[in-house]
């Protein structure tokens, strides 16, 4: 065997330190156990970051919605409304699962940048290359948030109904719904901003915020009128 075939030597499949490393950072953040994400979330690292939280906060907010239909289908002497309230969470089920997937989604978006950062830059053809990438991955990056932010704002919706027609017992339920949707929008809407602020394309950069700020407006206007209909109801 001559020295060209020898495989050359990555300390990454040798060191089991990388190893453990590689096989943590290749797990889903939602597969984590809530403490693993908080956990994981406090580590210095920048992601997962507010983007990825963001999105959690929306899909809790669902979560939150969707216990209040289906206690609401259950609750006793409301046996004729049930398909109404089934039907408010099968939707509630839809818009978690949606953005459930955009908790992991932010933070690959992330590692995205990350990795167009590292592209070689030695030659013109490199560093072309890399702007391209690098450009490429911050739009993708600022669209995630956008998508989070769209995600979030079917949530009032879904509150709103359950506020004013679901379990009186639970409104309080549908309440900290709200509060975490208009989080999670405005949330999103801060990593829209920020990332927004790295493309080239101005042109793109101002289309992304004003859709971003049209969606924490009307974040915002969702959140007090709900929020009424529920301390009316304590």
């Amino acid at each position: 065997m001559g020295l060209d075939d020898l495989k050359p030597f990555n300390p990454r499949e040798k060191v089991i330190e990388y190893l453990l490393e590689d096989a943590h950072k290749s797990k889903k953040l939602i597969d984590l156990t809530v403490k693993g994400f908080a956990d994981e979330t406090s580590r210095e690292s920048p992601a997962p970051g507010g983007g990825t939280i963001s999105a959690y906060m929306g899909a809790l907010g669902a979560a939150l919605g969707t216990m209040v239909a289906n206690l609401s289908s259950h609750k006793a002497g409301w046996d004729d409304r049930w398909e109404e309230f089934s039907t408010w969470a099968e939707r509630g089920q839809a818009i978690q699962a949606e953005l459930m997937t955009l908790v992991d989604e932010d933070t690959e978006a992330f590692n995205r940048i990350m990795a167009a950062f590292g592209l070689p830059k030695g030659t013109d053809e490199e560093k072309a290359a890399r702007t391209v990438a690098i450009q490429e991955a911050t739009l993708f990056a600022t669209e995630v948030p956008l998508h989070t932010m769209q995600a979030s704002i079917k949530v009032f919706e879904l509150c709103r109904a359950m506020a004013e027609e679901g379990n009186p017992n639970s409104v309080s339920d549908a309440g900290v719904g709200v509060l975490a949707a208009r989080a999670a929008v405005l949330g999103a809407g801060l990593n829209v901003k920020i990332n927004a602020g790295g493309l080239k394309d101005r042109a793109a950069a101002d289309r992304l915020v004003g859709q971003a700020n049209a969606l924490i407006a009307q974040a915002n206007t969702a959140e007090a009128e709900i929020m009424k209909i529920v301390e009316a109801k304590l």
